[in-house]
């Protein structure tokens, strides 16, 4: 049930600060171990959530804070865990040989979001949105290709390979992610979406510094030092970060999970144009069919929801 139309812009624009704060992200990564990576994104984004929350109390929210249900706390820390947990098996995709399966498999993300959402939160999506979200996740899965030749089989044939496990599981917790958050945001007793998912934004990030800080005292003591020795390009993570999240928090607070996720993706097809198109890269045929399936894809996702 979408309950306000800014889910859409907001479901765009993180789509494109994610894009900007994973290229920032990388130089990060290079000095410090997985796990340090992630805690910088929840460290340094945390000061950002508190004064986005406070800022919109002060200047916008009308009475008193909102009262917090009694699972408010466990849907956020579940839906921060499964975003850990999603983080580090992508990279784990990543890391196997096979990074065209394990990156395409991590694309099913929307499809086992539509069906986690119905049997958990009881959502259901018209017929038309449904074909959106399979021609979406199939136009990013041809683009994740990166123009190899692979058909149908390849990928059923690929099922067994580490990199497609941990493509799917990755995407099956960021799944349950999208569906804790939206959960939480439904937990906040106020009208206002924005304001919701700003309090559960701040909150979560706030249970995701404290865990995967603890794990990486407790198991990877030497990294600490590596994740404030670079507070500079850190503290640009962190704020891009908790730009991002806002909007995606705002959108699963207004609209079904999956059409959040599906609408997100077009993010993929804009950075593969851009490539493409401003850069003068060289596109080949499988390529622009997975442009066309994605941006097909968001259109029928949108021409559902009429």
């Amino acid at each position: 049930m979408i309950t306000s139309p800014i889910w859409l812009p907001a479901t765009i624009v993180a789509g494109a600060v994610q894009a900007w704060r994973t290229a920032v992200q990388k130089r990060v990564s290079y000095s410090m171990s997985v796990n340090a990576a992630g805690l910088v994104r929840y460290l340094y984004g945390l000061p950002f959530a508190i004064l986005l929350v406070v800022g919109y109390e002060e200047f916008f929210a009308s009475g008193g804070f909102p009262v917090l249900g009694r699972w408010f706390l466990l849907f956020c820390a579940a839906g921060g865990l499964a975003q850990i947990v999603a983080t580090n098996l992508l990279i784990m995709a990543f890391s196997h040989r096979n990074f065209v399966v394990g990156t395409a498999y991590s694309k099913t993300e929307a499809v086992q979001g539509a069906i986690l959402s119905f049997l958990l939160l009881g959502e259901r999506l018209s017929p038309l949105s449904l074909a959106g979200i399979g021609c979406g996740v199939l136009g990013v899965m041809v683009l994740s290709t990166g123009g190899k030749r692979m058909g149908p089989m390849d990928f059923v044939r690929a099922l067994g390979q580490p990199a497609a496990l941990c493509g799917i599981a990755s995407g099956f917790f960021f799944a349950l992610t999208a569906i804790g958050i939206r959960r939480a945001t439904q937990e906040v007793v106020t009208p206002d979406p924005i304001r919701a998912a700003l309090i559960v934004l701040a909150t979560t990030i706030c249970l995701q510094v404290a865990m995967q800080g603890c794990y990486l005292f407790l198991r990877e003591r030497d990294q600490v030092r590596a994740v404030f020795a670079n507070w500079r390009v850190a503290g640009q993570v962190g704020l891009l970060s908790s730009i991002g999240s806002a909007c995606w928090f705002t959108g699963f607070a207004t609209a079904p999970v999956a059409l959040v996720r599906i609408v997100g993706q077009v993010e993929v097809a804009f950075t593969f144009a851009f490539s493409r198109f401003y850069l003068g890269e060289r596109m080949v045929r499988s390529e622009g069919l997975g442009l066309i399936l994605v941006v097909t894809g968001v259109i029928l996702a949108l021409a559902g929801t009429r």
